[in-house]
Order: structure tokens, then sequence, then C-alpha cells
């Protein structure tokens, strides 16, 4: 079953009522349902902040729904997706924080890089123009996709068998099995082939404006991750961390690309919160 936390609101605006709070959006990345947010939405609400996790353009509300019309995510690429949640910032009260995972994560350094948060939490970052660095895991991963020309502009699916071996390698078969119910869907193609072409492509919207000034920047990685191993996270890095802002960089050794969904989550989502309270991105506490 979808975890707990999982309410429409997530999909949806902020609470108004919160006039204190500091917004939070959560960014999905490839093959997740933004609903697999739903425990991160309640714990970063508890502490304070005013977070959601829209969908990107063309995810339908469920994940059924979504998985029923996977068409609706045709041609969708990291610039359309970028473009939408820079739309879905602009109508909040503040500039928010943007956590983001995986293609999420590009997205996520993408919108500070242009000054739309205030700071930024990047899980397993799909790699931006100017990262060389890939491993043969990596690209036997995302070798199904890539070696078909024709999802550029189409949606490919995992099965559970795939979304073990490359998505969720770092858990049991059985709570695989159990993310993949209840958070996986089509993804498009296009992302994949953007990145995988950055560093050939001038105009490439894979491209992160990393000189700016901008607010805190945390970067995760996860050291089993298949789809986007570590090394690859610790190059973005190095290029991140020659900005003035604040970079940082954090390794949980035994996780896989799904530590954002696993039951490992919370390790995870402490270690944002943290980053962010130690960088002056916590809530302010209304005065008695």
């Amino acid at each position: 079953m979808p975890l707990a936390g999982a309410v429409p609101r997530t999909l949806e605006e902020p609470s108004v009522s919160q006039s204190r709070a500091v917004p939070v959006v959560f960014v999905h990345g490839l093959w997740m349902h933004p609903i697999s947010w739903g425990e991160w939405v309640d714990l970063f609400t508890a502490a304070g902040y005013d977070a959601i996790a829209p969908g990107w353009p063309g995810d339908a509300t469920t994940v059924a729904a979504t998985r029923q019309d996977p068409d609706a995510l045709n041609k969708k690429g990291i610039g359309e997706a970028t473009e939408h949640y820079a739309a879905i910032i602009s109508r909040l009260p503040d500039a928010p924080i943007v956590v983001g995972h995986s293609f999420g994560g590009l997205i996520a350094q993408r919108l500070l890089g242009r000054g739309l948060a205030r700071g930024a939490v990047a899980l397993a970052p799909a790699q931006f123009k100017g990262v060389l660095r890939m491993s043969p895991t990596q690209i036997r991963s995302v070798l199904p996709v890539l070696s078909r020309p024709g999802l550029r502009t189409k949606t490919w699916s995992h099965t559970p068998e795939t979304f073990h071996t490359t998505f969720a390698n770092g858990v049991p078969r059985d709570e695989s099995d159990r993310i993949y119910e209840d958070f996986s869907i089509p993804a498009p193609g296009r992302p994949l082939f953007q990145a995988g072409l950055a560093n050939l492509a001038p105009g490439s919207p894979a491209k992160v404006d990393t000189r700016s000034a901008r607010g805190p920047l945390l970067m995760v990685a996860g050291g089993q991750d298949r789809l986007v191993p570590e090394p690859l996270v610790r190059s973005a890095y190095h290029i991140q961390r020659r900005n003035l802002g604040v970079t940082e960089y954090q390794v949980f050794p035994d996780r896989g690309h799904s530590l954002v969904a696993d039951s490992g989550w919370r390790e995870v989502a402490d270690a944002a919160l943290d980053f962010l309270g130690r960088h002056d991105l916590a809530p302010s506490t209304p005065e008695s």
C-alpha cells in the first residue's frame, strides 16, 4: 500500500496558514510517482516546513492513472520539467528549498543556479553537462532505453526484475517489489538521451549554472547506486564546490538508487534536515 503520508495535498499548493513556514518543493526522478515523497512531506511538515511534492508535467494524480496513460509523458524532457517546476515556484509566497532525486536532483540544481531556490538538496542526482565520468554499471542500467532511439519521444517502464536490478538493488527483492508496486510509473526517455549527449550539445537542457551566486547545496550519493554511481555524483560535487556558496557532499555506502523511498529513507531525510538547519534554512520559530 502507498505510504500513509501520501495525501492529495502533496500534489497541490502549500498551505496558506503556515505564514512563517519555509516552502519546500520535492521533485521526483524517472520511474517514480510524486506520491513516493509522502513520508518526506509528513516529516518536513512536522519540522515546520510547508512541503509539497508536485509531479512532472504529464503525471496523473495516482500511480494507476499514470500507468494507464503513459503517452501523457511523451516528449517530456529536462527543459519541460524544469520550466514546470519554475512555474510552480513562481506561485509560492517565498523562494523555496528544492529537494530532488535523480533527474529531480538535476532539476533542483538548475533551479538553484537560476536563483529560484534559497537552497537545494540533490539526492543521487543525474549528471549535468560538464560531468564527464560514466561507468560501465551506469551504461548497462540505462542501455534498455539508450539502445532504442525511438524512445527519445516515448516512455519506457521497468519490470519488477529490472527495477530490482538497477533501481532498488540496495534492498531485498520483496522490498523492491513493494516499492515498484506502490510508486513505479512509466518514464519519458528524453531526459536520458539529453543527459547522455549533454557534453556534445552546446544548448543542452542538462546544463547547470554552477557559477552564479546561490544558496547552500547538499549532494548525496548511494555507494551501491547503479543508475547514478557514487563517483559520478562526486565528480559533480567537485564542480559545484568551486562556487562560493556552501556545497556539501554525503555518501550512504550501503544504499542504492531507491534511497529516498526504501526502508532507509529516514536516515537520508534526517541528513537533509540537519544540513538545512546548520545553514539557516530551517523555519523560524514563532514568537511566544
